[in-house]
């Protein structure tokens, strides 16, 4: 897909920024959220378990979870990582019997050329998982921007991909034995800033390329009290994360 063709969503310099602020937070916070970078990284190790795939050049893109890391380089693979790259322009550094994606892929404007690039990045025979943030996912967050601003809501949210046409996506990007699969985490929080504060330790803040102005003080006493709204008996409300896997390989003829 041409460049003037792919409708500009996403700023990739603020999909870079808000990654390289995940990896300060990561560092430099005393207890940082991790539980959708872990479980997408514990899918991935079940999975490569699974099919028996022990790549000798593996490729992870996004933060890296020291398990999946200690897991390929225990299996002998060398390990490069690539936390900050575009996975919409062509990957260097050689063919890889394995690309791993953590993330990233929610806040690409290209999302069909993404795919043909981690395809062709891949040797012959080789591997893409790919996990993000997508589908249903964020709806308590989705209403309370909604209430708080009620006449005129601006863009806060990014847009997700909806699982059901990601097929058509690995098929066109000519991925070998494409698998969708999706699994849903639930998580209780006390307060607004709580979940916000997960999403940004994540690399999960916003990357829309005209992000809306911060909320004023009217507006966020709206968002808190409409959050607040939708708690259980016990004060806390259920977040609802749907996680999207991709998976599929180059065929052995390199095609």
């Amino acid at each position: 897909m041409s460049g003037s063709s792919v409708p500009t969503i996403f700023s990739e310099t603020r999909r870079v920024a808000r990654a390289r602020r995940s990896a300060q937070r990561q560092q430099s916070s005393r207890d940082p959220a991790r539980f959708l970078l872990d479980e997408m990284a514990e899918d991935m190790i079940e999975r490569l378990g699974f099919v028996r795939h022990t790549p000798a050049h593996a490729l992870v893109i996004g933060d890296c979870p020291d398990a999946l890391a200690t897991f390929l380089t225990g299996g002998g693979s060398a390990l490069e990582l690539a936390p900050f790259v575009n996975p919409a322009e062509p990957l260097h550094g050689g063919s890889f019997d394995f690309i791993g994606v953590i993330g990233q892929l929610d806040a690409i404007n290209d999302l069909p050329g993404a795919l043909i690039h981690l395809r062709n990045a891949l040797a012959p025979g080789g591997l893409v998982i790919a996990s993000f943030v997508g589908g249903q996912s964020l709806p308590a967050l989705r209403a309370a921007m909604l209430a708080a601003e009620p006449d005129r809501p601006a863009g806060r949210i990014h847009p997700l991909v909806d699982a059901r046409a990601a097929p058509a996506l690995l098929q066109r990007a000519g991925w070998k034995d494409p698998v969708v699969d999706t699994h849903t985490l639930r998580v209780r929080y006390a307060s607004l800033e709580r979940l916000v504060g997960d999403l940004r330790d994540q690399g999960l803040g916003n990357a829309l390329a005209k992000p809306a102005a911060a909320l004023g003080k009217t507006a966020l006493a709206r968002a808190r009290a409409a959050f607040a709204a939708q708690a259980d008996a016990d004060g806390r409300v259920t977040e609802t994360f749907d996680i999207v896997t991709l998976t599929g390989r180059r065929s052995l003829a390199g095609i």
